[in-house]
């Protein structure tokens, strides 16, 4: 029995490159709909229920961020990549503020396009709840089979991508992890130079479940490396044993290389 395509919606004002992305789309075996502007994306998103979109950020009336907004506020899934034509890292900020799950910069090659997709695609499906079905650390609860936080017993509204790396995050706990690793692990293995996305999100997920976000207890970053993930109830001498060795081997690292000198 064959899978059922990947339904995905494309929107662009520009007729030629709506059309050239839905002919290269449907010729590797998506299920495409299109719109031509932010209130036809709105439409045609609550008809056809797109597991992937590709919405552009600039476009009359409606803008894509506020697409991407509106479409986050139902609660969606699916996955979105933005385009636009401006290299400015404030845009990429607002777009993944808004939910975006990747961005995109015309003019892009159609390889590049795809493989966006398909590691969004391929993230969609991978949520694997067969190891333990809560993670329970602190006043947080994650729910892994209806992907959804608690806090204090309180819903917390997440994104799929903030799901996808807190749940990273807390299933490898008190341990430092890279940059690259992380951005490979949540986004694909396409990935691994885009700290602009993983900031971002670090940012938006403290800003959910820290006391004060400025001076976070949970997420908490690994200078020159990455972030870690702890728990603020385990006493210190537990919980930063890791660190101490790690800075412990930097400090013999640093007087072998000054003895060889």
């Amino acid at each position: 029995m064959n899978a059922k395509p990947v339904r995905v919606l494309v929107v662009d004002d520009e007729a030629a490159m709506r059309r050239g992305i839905v002919v290269s789309l449907t010729a590797r075996g998506y299920a495409v709909s299109e719109a031509r502007s932010g209130e036809e994306a709105l439409a045609s998103f609550g008809e056809n229920q797109p597991d992937l979109i590709l919405l552009d950020v600039n476009m009359p009336g409606m803008g894509g961020i506020e697409v991407c907004r509106r479409i986050r506020s139902t609660d969606s899934k699916a996955g979105i990549v933005m385009v636009t034509v401006r290299d400015n890292e404030e845009d990429t900020i607002h777009a993944l503020e808004a939910g975006a799950d990747d961005y995109i910069r015309k003019p892009f090659r159609m390889g590049e396009m795809l493989a966006r997709l398909t590691a969004l695609a391929r993230r969609a499906r991978m949520h694997d709840v067969t190891a333990e079905p809560l993670i329970v650390v602190g006043d947080l609860e994650l729910d892994l089979k209806h992907r959804v936080l608690r806090r204090d017993g309180e819903e917390v509204h997440l994104s799929p991508i903030e799901f996808n790396l807190l749940q990273y995050l807390m299933r490898n706990p008190n341990v430092p992890i890279h940059h690259t690793k992380l951005l490979r692990a949540v986004w694909g293995l396409e990935y691994g130079q885009e700290l602009e996305y993983l900031r971002t999100y670090i940012r938006l997920i403290r800003k959910k479940i820290e006391t004060d976000p400025a001076r976070p207890q949970y997420i908490v970053t690994e200078p020159w490396l990455g972030y870690r993930f702890r728990d603020p109830s385990t006493p210190p001498s537990v919980r930063d044993t890791q660190p101490k060795l790690r800075k412990q081997s930097e400090s013999v690292l640093r007087l072998v290389g000054a003895d060889a000198n």
